[in-house]
């Protein structure tokens, strides 16, 4: 891990490893693994204004304020009054270390009458007033800042590569951590050729244009006694000093979320499973010049600052004032979090720095201001600055640097007309976990646009296209329409709605015609059940009304004769049972 802002680099003590001194320079101790060796000599050399006297006089101010080691900056060239002005611009405050005693600058004027005794090359004078500059600060650091003034006037070979192997062992016996600057040479690292075999440590800095565009890079040619770094990496200069970051990968160790985080378009949670992304994840949203890339992003950065969380947005094309204007016409404030300090915006042409002057400016920021969300957009612009190889591993790098912190990062990427489905431009799409696919289609003269999620890590996503429709209150996901053309979309899909809600309504009123209909059949049913109803209670009344009279004459009948026999004298039982006369009586009535 890189160290974090505001977090002191201690020496990383390595098993079997030398002693280091921290350098302070971010991402110099990491490649060291853990700074330069303690007690001896490194040599930084480079072409002018790479940057040399830099690094030399930022190791010893960090020595002085963090490591508790006091240095001296002896300088060569320029006197000790030029070199607090040269470095005002830096947060260093040379003039208070110097107050305090932690900090002391020398300047040794040449001349090389100095340095001749009996007629050799003697170092002597010069051995006295650095021993006396060392002591007088009980210093632990020293930078000799440059070797080239100090042995101009040497001619002699074999004289000058005795005195500085005597200068080497005479800083390395008093085990004083010490930088020695020098000026490249011609098809070798130094002009004499020979400070590198006699130094522990050499760094070479570089200040190349190439097509236009500088970068400064840092390179580890040598380290006895420890591992380190061997790439070259490019580095930043400003009011801190020299900021490295390593462009190696990283390794695929870092922690993940199951958390759940808002994209900022509803429809689009829902298509990811009604939840949204995995925090810390790395998406991708591709599409032609057009399609919404940026108002999807838009959409993005305005929930994580939603949510209370800080938004780095680095926009490659357009300016922040035009961001916030153009973002408010499709509903999306952008101005209200700029101002409570949630998003912050960086916008540049990618054509101003190199791949690895953005890799590494992207690190700065990200660990200066440390945002939980990063937006780019879009990073296909960084083609017109390198290969696509190169944009490959740029990319890469970052992408692993995000992860590791655990940072959401959404990407856009530009792609041209007819390009195929599941490319995209520097070959990220196996290192992201969620792409959205823009698509347009156009048809019956107009330029539609649809989304699908062509790839979610982790995530029970939807198969389906949406039509990606931008509106006054911002982005809207709707359903497409399938006819017999194919997909519906825009005009079409309109119309198709009109003309099923014009179908949906025909079918409303057959089926309400047929209900009155089925309602008026069963009125008149029922009408016919109780006009039989009736009927048939009227026949079993007079059909009941009818037996009673019967049996009522029958019961008449049996009672007159009785009554008649009586009066005859006669048995009156054989009368009444006498057999047939109801039947009798039945058939006279």
């Amino acid at each position: 891990m890189l160290e974090e802002e505001g977090v002191e680099n201690e020496p990383v003590q390595m098993t079997g490893e030398i002693r280091k001194a921290s350098t302070g320079i971010q991402g110099l101790d990491e490649i060291t693994h853990g700074g330069l060796p303690h007690g001896r000599p490194t040599l930084v050399c480079g072409g002018p204004g790479s940057a040399k006297s830099l690094l030399a006089m930022q190791f010893l101010v960090h020595g002085a304020r963090a490591q508790g080691e006091p240095g001296v900056f002896v300088s060569f060239e320029e006197s000790p009054a030029d070199l607090v002005v040269n470095f005002s611009s830096f947060a260093f405050d040379l003039p208070g270390l110097e107050r305090t005693k932690a900090l002391s600058i020398v300047h040794v004027e040449i001349d090389p009458r100095d340095l001749q005794s009996t007629g050799q090359f003697d170092l002597e004078a010069l051995f006295v007033r650095l021993d006396h500059a060392l002591r007088a600060i009980a210093a632990k650091r020293i930078a000799l800042d440059t070797l080239e003034a100090l042995f101009g006037a040497v001619a002699d070979t074999q004289t000058l590569r005795s005195e500085i192997h005597r200068l080497f062992r005479w800083l390395k016996d008093r085990g004083i951590t010490t930088i020695i600057t020098a000026e490249r040479g011609e098809g070798q690292l130094t002009r004499y050729g020979l400070e590198e075999y006699v130094s522990d440590c050499v760094i070479v800095l570089d200040h190349r244009v190439v097509d236009q565009v500088s970068t400064r890079r840092l390179r580890i040619v040598k380290y006895r006694g420890s591992l380190h770094g061997t790439n070259e990496y490019p580095f930043l200069i400003d009011e801190g000093g020299i900021a490295l970051t390593p462009v190696t990968s990283l390794r695929l160790d870092y922690e993940v979320s199951s958390e759940r985080i808002a994209t900022g378009i509803a429809q689009l949670d829902e298509m990811l499973g009604g939840q949204g992304f995995y925090r810390g994840s790395t998406i991708l949203v591709s599409g032609t010049a057009g399609a919404g890339k940026t108002t999807i992003s838009a959409h993005f950065a305005a929930a994580c600052c939603m949510r209370g969380e800080r938004t780095l947005y680095f926009s490659f094309e357009e300016s922040p004032s035009q961001m916030v204007r153009n973002m408010r016409t499709v509903g999306i404030d952008l101005r209200r979090w700029i101002d409570r300090g949630l998003l912050k915006f960086v916008a540049s042409r990618a054509s101003v720095y190199g791949l690895e002057m953005h890799l590494l400016s992207i690190h700065k920021l990200v660990q200066t201001w440390k945002p939980r969300a990063v937006v780019l957009d879009p990073f296909t612009n960084f083609n017109g600055v390198g290969g696509s190889l190169d944009v490959h591993v740029m990319l890469t790098r970052l992408i692993d640097f995000l992860k590791a912190r655990g940072i959401t990062a959404m990407l856009t990427s530009l792609t041209g007309p007819g390009s195929p489905a599941g490319s995209s431009e520097g070959d990220v799409s196996a290192w992201i976990d969620a792409w959205l696919l823009l698509k347009e289609v156009e048809s019956s003269g107009e330029r539609n646009r649809g989304l699908y999620i062509l790839k979610a890590r982790g995530i029970a996503h939807s198969n389906q296209i949406r039509e990606f429709v931008i509106t006054s209150r911002g982005v809207e996901l709707v359903d497409v329409y399938l006819g017999r053309a194919g997909m519906l979309m825009g005009s079409a899909r309109l119309l198709q709605q009109a003309r099923e809600r014009h179908e949906m309504l025909e079918a409303t009123q057959a089926q309400r015609y047929e209900e009155l209909k089925h309602e008026r059949e069963v009125r008149a049913l029922e009408a016919q059940m109780a006009a039989l109803r009736a009927e048939l209670d009227y026949v079993q009344a007079s059909f009941s009304q009818s037996r009673g009279a019967h049996e009522r004459e029958a019961s008449s009948v049996r009672e007159d004769r009785v009554a008649m026999a009586h009066s005859r004298k006669t048995d009156s039982r054989a009368v009444r049972d006498r057999p047939g006369d109801e039947d009798r009586s039945a058939r006279n009535h």
